[in-house]
């Protein structure tokens, strides 16, 4: 027979049981330490749980703010459509797919994808392992092939 859960945990969930846990550990601690250990025992606890919760605010807050906001009208599906390749350099990529050492053809054409998104070489050549080179030589193709009208803001 299969069991399922009434009240599923989320990680918040977990989180709020973890920080109640905390707390009535800490509420323990002070309550079982001696008389003239007891302020200095709360000053660190305070502390300490002012610190955790400062930061645990920063990166919720750091979290959020990773993801672009997309443009109007543009969605997830346009970034890989049958068209996302059309322009693609090959004749003049062919010579470093040749060399030793040359990155795949499927990173080449991630990399051109973000190029037609807007994206610089040096973020191209960051992210994606790639010699700012190529990087350089990717965007400016897709510089020149990208229509006035599609051009990124």
């Amino acid at each position: 027979m299969t069991r399922t859960a009434l009240f599923p945990w989320t990680s918040r969930g977990t989180a709020l049981c973890g920080v109640l846990l905390l707390l009535t550990l800490q509420g323990i601690a002070v309550g079982v330490a001696p008389g003239r250990l007891r302020l200095f025992l709360s000053g660190v606890l305070i502390g300490a749980s002012a610190a955790g919760l400062l930061l645990a605010l920063l990166l919720a807050r750091s979290g959020r703010g990773t993801a672009r906001p997309a443009a109007p009208g543009e969605d997830d599906t346009q970034w890989f459509s049958a068209r996302s390749l059309d322009g693609f350099p090959m004749e003049q990529v062919r010579p470093l797919l040749l060399s030793p050492g040359a990155p795949g053809l499927n990173r080449l054409y991630t990399a051109w994808v973000f190029a037609t998104h807007g994206h610089d070489p040096q973020w191209i050549a960051h992210h994606l392992d790639l010699s700012t080179p190529t990087a350089r030589l990717l965007v400016t193709a897709a510089r020149h092939h990208t229509a006035p009208d599609r051009r990124p803001q």
